[in-house]
């Protein structure tokens, strides 16, 4: 994802606009190169990046084109999408994948640099918006939105995080510009200070939140699927490049597609193939990727998604990072439509699955999924030393969290997991009976 959408600066966007990347070809014609811009980190574009490069599967789409060329990949990982931008825009990028509201600053900078540049699919989504958490510390006393009037958020500016803060801060009635001091910062250095206690809370995408509750270093303050609106990631094409080159752009999108197709049918060996070329924790990469994860892989452009896209230009110009952007002229699904063929329209609409409660077993190449979050409470209970992680879905947005992280909640037999603790309060407190409880108290009511 990156959501991490900080303008590049003017030196670097107006490099020399030279003919590189997908047009460099040797002196003879014969070998092109394809340079894909991906962020191995950011764990939802993981389809056209970190996942499609171990899989090798655009590599044998170019050679099975069988056109008398030499193909060669040149595969280019950042840490966030600007810098992807920039090399787009000065030709030097082919292929790139971000989160959407790096995408709407792509979309800008192209046209704004007469590079124009095209979202031509997704990669991964949440129709919610679960794909951003506002995280606190272990021993934080903030407990709702509300408590951080007048404290320090630490967050990337432009993001679609930030956009999440923005939102969930004027929807619980405090002014985003006024009412806290916003710290713009990367993840990396947001999490830092969060650790030191420099800043009061932490709004990122992910895997970030996720990754630092499971290290046991943050805990969650809101579900940004409360707002109910989607986010996604999605890969971006310069124009020149889909022009000239529509059969590899076409065979790019048939190999995302295949990725897809391996992570949905393999997603505990495609979430340790991640973890091994990220160093992230595969418990981590498995509660957005997983088989019932945050994220719901799928190449196509959905309609929702589009108009989530033209809510979030909105939040950009407030911010003074863009203008206007025609949302429309930069969706250009006509090169997936064709890779995928007759699929695409079911991909379309297709609808995320339902979540589950699942836990990995230790040793074990497969999850197992239970029909009630108590129900795998019990197995839990039964094997304490016996499992790699627990997952449950929010009993009110269905984002999965860790379940020993979760905020649990007794309503007579059923015992309910939330992501934050203002939800479940917010449960407990319209449901006569009903109470917030500890972990292992859920637990051994379940047992």
């Amino acid at each position: 994802m990156n959501r991490t959408a900080v303008a590049a600066s003017a030196v670097v966007l107006l490099l020399p606009l030279s003919a590189c990347g997908g047009d460099a070809e040797a002196g003879d014609g014969s070998t092109v190169t394809v340079t894909v811009g991906y962020q191995s980190k950011t764990i939802n574009t993981v389809t056209a990046g970190t996942l499609l490069r171990s899989l090798g599967y655009f590599e044998k789409q170019l050679t099975s084109l069988g056109d008398g060329r030499t193909y060669k990949v040149d595969w280019q990982d950042y840490a966030t999408g600007a810098p992807i931008t920039a090399q787009m825009t000065a030709g030097k990028i082919d292929i790139g994948s971000m989160g959407d509201f790096p995408l709407l600053i792509n979309a800008a900078r192209g046209k704004q640099l007469n590079r124009p540049t095209h979202l031509v699919s997704v990669t991964g989504y949440n129709l919610r918006g679960g794909l951003n958490t506002i995280v606190t510390a272990p021993d934080s006393e903030l407990t709702s939105l509300k408590d951080l009037k007048g404290k320090k958020v630490s967050t990337s500016i432009g993001s679609a995080a930030d956009g999440t803060l923005v939102r969930a801060l004027q929807r619980a009635g405090i002014d985003p510009n006024d009412g806290i001091e916003k710290l713009n910062q990367q993840p990396a250095v947001g999490a830092s200070a969060l650790a030191a206690g420099s800043t009061d809370a932490l709004s990122q995408f992910v895997a970030w939140p996720g990754l630092l509750t499971y290290q046991g270093k943050a805990k969650a303050l809101y579900d940004g699927a409360q707002l109910n609106l989607p986010t996604f990631h999605g890969v971006t094409a310069r124009e020149d490049f889909a022009k000239d080159r529509p059969a590899v752009l076409e065979a790019f999108l048939r190999a995302q597609a295949e990725a897809t197709d391996y992570l949905n049918t393999h997603p505990v060996t495609a979430a340790e193939k991640v973890a091994k070329a990220t160093g992230l924790p595969a418990e981590v990469v498995y509660l957005y990727n997983g088989d019932h994860g945050i994220s719901t892989f799928d190449p196509a452009v959905k309609p929702q998604l589009v108009s989530a896209l033209k809510q979030d230009v909105s939040v950009l110009k407030a911010a003074k990072l863009t203008g206007d952007v025609d949302v429309d002229s930069f969706v250009d699904d006509q090169y997936v439509r064709k890779a995928l063929g007759a699929s695409y329209g079911k991909q379309l609409a297709a609808t995320p699955p339902a979540a589950a409660s699942e836990v990995w077993p230790k040793g074990a190449q497969e999850t197992r999924t239970f029909k009630s979050p108590a129900q795998l409470l019990g197995y839990l209970a039964a094997h304490p030393d016996g499992f790699r992680a627990a997952y449950v879905p929010d009993a009110t947005t269905g984002t999965l969290w860790f379940a020993d992280k979760a905020v649990w909640v007794a309503d007579g037999e059923q015992l309910l997991p939330f992501v934050a603790p203002a939800t479940a309060r917010a449960y407990a407190e319209g449901h006569d009976g009903a109470r917030v409880i500890p972990y292992a108290d859920a637990l051994e009511r379940a047992s």
